[in-house]
């Protein structure tokens, strides 16, 4: 019998999110718990929290801004905020 783990994402440090460099194309780094970072060609950095809505069960994003007006421990507590805790 094959045994499923669940993946863990391990949390992005404040050295991670300043430190990542722009690439081609956007891409994403993930906190956990829906809160990413997106990364931009033009090195822009945004916070993004993805959830399902309560009622429509749809996946939605909703934006914090952009690093570093808003640094990670401001984007976790935005999360924390918009899941309702």
């Amino acid at each position: 019998m094959l045994l499923q783990v669940a993946r863990t994402t391990k949390p992005l440090t404040n050295i991670e999110v300043k430190q990542a460099k722009p690439k081609a194309k956007e891409f994403n780094l993930s906190d956990g718990d829906g809160l990413s970072l997106k990364v931009k060609p033009n090195s822009s950095k945004l916070w993004f929290f993805n959830y399902y809505r309560p009622h429509s069960k749809k996946r939605a994003n909703l934006s914090f801004g952009s690093f570093p007006e808003i640094p990670l421990a401001q984007a976790r507590s935005k999360r924390l905020d918009a899941r309702g805790f």
